[in-house]
């Protein structure tokens, strides 16, 4: 099995994807085992002293004025993860929750936190055995980090709480750490503290997002070019020297990405046949405008999150001088703002798409294909209601496109006033990649049917490879009226796993 070694240095997104998707082992680097030991050396010395430290001898947030007695300390750590192990509603993603985990253990073993090496190995321990603490929808404001997911987790490490087996059944987590022969932490001073203050969860669902975003973008290329085929567009309008001279770098590579997939066909450059026209609908022309403004978004939420990977957020964090410093880094604006980026940009990849599956179903704007693509009109409805199905979708995307990040509502008696949301932005954005498939699968399987209809001329090699693969994998083509939901779902399939992108590189290379 592939492991990860977390070093003090941060982790890269494929580290996060391996661990939190493909199960990868983690393992703790020589040189992390001392920092963490050397940062723990500088909090014991200060937890021995008469001065108040915040988040060592002191309590939190509104209550950070109190002076904790040492013999209360350890209690002040297991009271902090279990107040605030508040969440509420349905449990999170399996996935969600091992990179939150993860993320957190890349930042423990920065050195920065005082967090001793024997925690920093249970949360490792805990990541190899598959055991899952079981996470809430609801309760981070994104700010003082992801307060309430992490204290779940850091309540599975003391052995409380539940959690989800490898089996993938919820039992106590006592019970899972006794049959996987894990010791629970007994927290010491910071501990407790440092185990829930951080960007990890929202960070872990932007490395997934941007994954998932990556192979929709280039798959929407694909559709497009299709779309555009079915509809006897012109590809002049793909020309490499139309984009350099607007040198947006996501514009071109989809221009060129919708070249790739076009080169070869039989179906472009009929636009002046039987009903002349100057030019195609913005739905066709501005594709790679459109999906490379969103490629470009991308790449600005890339670079955010290798930031992020790259960092150590607690407060109060240990420097290499030997102070214990307060700070702000938890804060989950730079986070926050580029998941809500992402879901503007996956709203109007939605929106452009459906408009172009609405002019491939309608015969006053799709240049000769029948009514819906039905098989006999009137008595078959065709692919009417996909597009209805679509339009939901879609207009569900442009809910979500509102931003989280504009909103803030204060808390702990106004010592948190503002707080960024970032949580609840990478909620949405998942739920926006989810349809975002659907809607681009909806665009494929009706695109791939348009073009079948266009009977004497001849697809591209690359959608026509597009279209054999997808009719082996279940995916049925034209014909009278069937019950379509089964249907749509093959083809959501068939997008989502990747299976699409992968016919048409077959034969294109790699897209970009």
């Amino acid at each position: 099995m592939h492991t990860v070694v977390v070093g003090t240095a941060g982790v890269t997104a494929s580290d996060v994807l391996a661990v939190a998707r493909g199960g990868a082992r983690v393992e703790l680097s020589e040189e992390a085992v001392a920092a963490l030991a050397a940062a723990r050396e500088i909090v014991d010395a200060l937890a021995a002293k008469p001065d108040p430290v915040y988040g060592v001898s002191t309590g939190f947030g509104a209550l950070a004025t109190r002076h904790i007695s040492p013999e209360l300390r350890a209690q002040l750590q297991r009271n902090i993860v279990r107040s605030h192990a508040a969440g509420m509603g349905p449990a999170v993603e399996r996935e969600v929750v091992r990179a939150l985990m993860f993320l957190r253990l890349k930042t423990v073993c920065s050195g920065h936190t005082g967090v001793r090496p024997e925690v920093a190995q249970t949360m490792a321990d805990l990541l190899n055995a598959g055991i899952t603490p079981v996470v809430h929808e609801y309760g981070s404001l994104g700010c003082s980090g992801d307060l309430a997911p992490l204290s779940h987790c850091a309540l599975a490490l003391m052995g409380e709480g539940d959690a989800e087996g490898p089996d993938g059944v919820v039992r106590p987590a006592a019970e899972l750490l006794a049959a996987h022969g894990i010791q629970p932490v007994e927290l010491r001073e910071k501990e407790g503290l440092a185990l829930l203050n951080g960007t990890d969860g929202m960070l872990g669902m932007l490395v997934m997002a941007l994954a998932d975003l990556d192979m929709l973008y280039r798959s929407a290329d694909i559709t497009a070019a299709l779309s555009l085929e079915a509809l006897l567009g012109t590809d002049r309008v793909l020309a490499p020297e139309l984009h350099a001279i607007r040198p947006h770098p996501g514009q071109a590579a989809s221009a060129a990405n919708m070249l790739a997939v076009l080169k070869g066909s039989g179906l472009t450059g009929h636009h002046q046949d039987d009903a002349p026209r100057v030019q195609d609908a913005y739905s066709v022309r501005c594709a790679p405008q459109v999906a490379g403004a969103g490629r470009d978004t991308m790449a600005h939420a890339r670079l955010v999150a290798d930031r992020e990977l790259a960092s150590a957020v607690d407060n109060p964090v240990v420097l290499p001088d030997g102070r214990v410093e307060s700070n702000g880094n938890f804060h989950g604006a730079p986070v926050a703002y580029v998941l809500d980026f992402l879901a503007i940009a996956a709203a109007d990849l939605g929106s452009i798409a459906e408009r172009r599956t609405d002019r491939l179903l309608d015969k006053n704007r799709s240049h000769g294909l029948p009514p819906f693509l039905a098989d006999d009109a009137g008595v078959d409805s065709g692919l009417m209601i996909a597009q209805y199905t679509q339009a939901a979708l879609v207009s569900e995307l442009k809910r979500l496109a509102v931003p989280a990040s504009a909103d803030s509502i204060p808390s702990s008696a106004m010592q948190e006033d503002h707080v960024s949301m970032g949580w609840s932005a990478a909620r949405k954005l998942r739920t926006a990649v989810d349809n975002l498939t659907r809607v681009i699968a909806i665009e494929f399987y009706a695109a791939a049917r348009a073009v079948e209809l266009r009977e004497g001329l001849t697809p591209a090699p690359a959608s026509r490879a597009a279209i054999d693969a997808a009719r082996e994998a279940g995916v049925e083509g034209a014909g009278p009226d069937r019950f379509l939901a089964p249907d749509l779902a093959a083809a959501d399939a068939f997008v989502r796993d990747g299976r699409l992108l992968a016919a048409v590189e077959k034969v294109t290379g790699p897209l970009q």
